[in-house]
């Protein structure tokens, strides 16, 4: 498609909305926005506007719909799935949210906490701490995602399995329209049964129904005691078996279970060649249990481990003895995601199957790499407590990185029909972005494409908010 160029005009008006310091134009000062964390794609734009204020996020999308203009909403940038980023239709402004940024109130009483959508999450995560509270949420990129795009591609984590997705945390949103009205959806209130839950559209909506400027959250009491575990087991189905005992002995304390294949520590030590495996077996856990009351967790957990030993289900088990040892631990489930992104482009999937289908999903998966890709190796870790499988594949080192996607595409497209034929999802946590949408379209029932179709034109008639995101740009409504 044709890049699409605006008049000086247009971009006059766009500036005056945004003040000096809001807008640019230029192919340099505009690349860190057409980028995604992964390096795997790359978009393009007719300007990056970075507004300061929600009046200002108004005034910038009642111009883009008056200019016909498509609206990329931007948080931190640190997606998979390119559901920032325009791939497709190049006629686009991005609307970054880095400059709507504060804290507007922490309510401890109440365990709330409201936030502008550029809030990096990890500033959320320390003005709760501040007031001796959690919010729970707990990602990879928190040091740099923003808790508007959290909230917009509904995200997970390691928490999930205690706390929730990012749609179990919020109890509001601030929105503006695609028409440049604000919706006002704050109330504080944790129970509230008067209709339609509004809110509930916009979380995992992706941007498409319009743009998040701000959050009020859930917060919970600050946990006192953590014990973590890192352990060895034999197979998968060992691990799930373990994850249902640990779920009913923990007696819901647990907020972390991880599987992680023994293949990943080579990716792990990419980062830091002086990990070392706390265990030697072909699949590792990592369990962690947390307490915000006096409860002898240590207990709890050494006693269970101990049965688990006992009957051979667990092969070895290191229990952190200090807050640094558990940190080291954590580091080879963070490393091992760095080390992949470290050796390039690599097949990248966010299962999810029901729990006890993760054995079944993982050794047809690494049956089908093996029998039709041979020389790719399968990697495989995930939050196995809630059904999330990261089945990643790298290719041969010395395969050209052009045939690798084209030979990763036909992994990919084999991966999601054994995750269909398990009755599971294409995407558990990451969103559908530009990368899935066509997929994920084409796997709906009529009735439920009929439905998005339908939310998506009443909100959004002029079809300007993230085209091509989820939905394909050319999507019509039948």
């Amino acid at each position: 498609m044709t890049m699409h160029a605006l008049s000086p005009d247009a971009l006059g008006a766009l500036q005056d909305a945004v003040g000096h310091n809001g807008m640019t134009a230029d192919a340099v000062g505009m690349a860190k926005y057409l980028g995604d964390w992964s390096g795997d794609h790359h978009g393009a734009a007719l300007a990056v506007l970075r507004p300061a204020s929600v009046a200002e996020v108004q005034a910038v999308v009642r111009l883009c719909a008056s200019l016909g203009l498509g609206i990329i909403p931007q948080g931190g940038n640190t997606g998979l799935v390119a559901g920032a980023i325009d791939i497709e239709t190049q006629n686009s402004v991005v609307i970054s949210l880095e400059r709507l940024n504060a804290i507007r109130r922490v309510d401890a009483d109440n365990f709330v906490l409201q936030a502008d959508a550029g809030c990096i999450l990890q500033t959320v995560k320390d003005a709760a701490d501040a007031q001796d509270c959690l919010f729970p949420l707990a990602l990879g990129a928190q040091g740099s995602c923003q808790i508007g795009g959290n909230a917009a591609s509904n995200a997970g984590g390691i928490n999930v399995l205690r706390y929730g997705m990012a749609r179990d945390l919020i109890l509001g949103l601030e929105v503006v329209l695609p028409d440049g009205e604000l919706w006002d959806g704050f109330s504080g209130l944790r129970k509230n049964n008067t209709g339609y839950d509004l809110k509930q559209l916009f979380i995992g909506s992706e941007g498409t129904l319009g743009i998040i400027t701000g959050v009020e959250l859930k917060l919970f009491p600050k946990p006192v005691r953590t014990e973590t575990a890192y352990l060895g087991l034999a197979s998968f189905e060992a691990a799930v078996a373990l994850f249902r005992q640990a779920r009913r002995a923990s007696a819901d304390l647990m907020s972390a279970f991880e599987i992680i294949g023994s293949e990943c520590m080579a990716l792990a030590r990419l980062i830091d060649a002086n990990i070392v495996s706390p265990v030697e077996a072909p699949v590792h856990v990592l369990i962690e249990l947390s307490a915000s009351a006096a409860i002898d967790l240590r207990t709890l957990l050494v006693d269970f481990l101990g049965e688990a030993m006992e009957s051979g289900q667990v092969i070895d088990a290191v229990l952190a003895e200090s807050g640094a040892q558990a940190k080291s631990f954590w580091a080879i489930r963070e490393g091992l995601v760095e080390g992949q992104a470290k050796r390039g482009y690599h097949v990248r999937t966010d299962l999810s199957v029901r729990i006890s289908d993760i054995p079944a999903l993982i050794d047809q998966a690494r049956r089908f790499v093996a029998l039709e890709h041979q020389g790719w190796l399968p990697l495989v870790y995930g939050h196995a407590g809630d059904g999330n499988i990261h089945f990643n594949v790298l290719p041969p080192e010395a395969l050209d990185e052009r045939e690798a996607r084209a030979r990763g595409a036909d992994i990919t497209a084999g991966l999601y029909r054994i995750v269909h034929a398990l009755g599971g999802s294409i995407s558990a946590e990451h969103g559908i972005g530009r990368t899935r949408h066509r997929t994920f379209m084409a796997g709906l029932a009529p009735v439920h494409r009929r439905l998005i179709g339908t939310l998506k034109s009443a909100l959004d008639p002029q079809g300007l908010m993230n085209p091509g995101c989820l939905l394909p740009a050319t999507e019509t409504v039948p």
